[in-house]
């Protein structure tokens, strides 16, 4: 299988083509002056199956049009097949209409990945609500790849934790939680989140017996770190201890890391799905192993 990136994913391409002992194949991708993006295959991949990396993270706009557009130019170059490899996928939040009129971002985006010639997708750890999995908007075949054990792994070898006990932020965080409480060998709380505005949150733990303790905090994506602020609040109420942030996608925008640090943060992890100065644990070995079985 040939490994090509787009250019939200180089780093972790060439990380990708290194676990499989090959090599990254070219894609040169740039801008006009007027805006427009301009992508060129590099390589013969006529007969190939072709594995593309793309995460559509803060700029998902222009990352998900260099997508498409290296997409169709390998299926019209004679790809045999194209597998679209987006660690972190961008429009998953609107997957059903809220009010009259709405476009369905979610369905639209995963109909363009299909039309352009993609034959499968793989995400990681997609930031879903109301729906099970992406095969429910994809009609193309999906994995859903994760890195939590990894990321809890590293948590684990990285930060001498005394009694530590896990937090998920949220309802929709106990997936994680529970995973990474398994790994640290601990306990694990899942607060309750009520929302009172697009950047206003207001959190309360279902347990109070943290005093003392190291705190892990995991969700699987951080953008403005609201949430994340919220519960560091309330923990340092509860007299806990050092608290360790985790995520899978550090988008960290409007200086949420900062925030993130000056409401008591010891330490802010995540994985390179979004580069960043948190993305300290690669899911390139995830990737590469779901590939081997390919």
């Amino acid at each position: 299988m040939l490994i090509m990136a787009g250019s939200s994913c180089r780093v972790l391409g060439v990380k990708v083509a290194r676990e499989l002992d090959t090599r990254l194949g070219d894609i040169d991708s740039k801008r006009f002056p007027d805006g427009e993006l301009y992508v060129r295959i590099g390589e013969e991949v006529s007969g190939q199956a072709v594995a593309l990396l793309q995460s559509m993270y803060l700029s998902p706009n222009d990352f998900l049009i260099e997508y498409l557009l290296a997409a169709d130019a390998l299926r019209d170059l004679g790809a045999r097949s194209i597998l679209g490899i987006i660690p972190y996928f961008a429009y998953a939040r609107q997957d059903r209409r809220f009010k009259p009129g709405e476009a369905i971002s979610c369905r639209t985006v995963a109909d363009l990945l299909r039309l352009v010639g993609t034959s499968e997708i793989y995400t990681v750890d997609a930031h879903l609500h109301r729906i099970r999995g992406l095969s429910e908007i994809f009609k193309i075949p999906t994995r859903e790849l994760t890195v939590v054990p990894l990321l809890s792994t590293y948590i684990r070898e990285n930060f001498r934790l005394e009694r530590p006990i896990v937090v998920g932020p949220d309802e929709e965080s106990e997936q994680w939680a529970r995973v990474t409480a398994e790994i640290l060998g601990c306990d694990y709380d899942v607060f309750e989140k009520r929302r009172l505005g697009p950047r206003e949150v207001e959190v309360t733990p279902r347990r109070s017996n943290v005093s003392g303790r190291d705190i892990v905090v995991i969700d699987d994506i951080i953008s403005t770190g609201g949430t994340i602020v919220e519960t560091l609040g309330v923990l340092k109420k509860l007299g806990v201890q050092k608290v360790v942030v985790a995520c899978v996608h550090p988008l960290l925008v409007e200086q949420a890391l900062a925030r993130i640090y000056e409401a008591g943060a010891y330490a802010v992890v995540g994985t390179d799905t979004v580069m960043g100065p948190a993305s300290v644990v690669s899911v390139a070995p995830v990737i590469a192993d779901a590939l081997r079985t390919k």
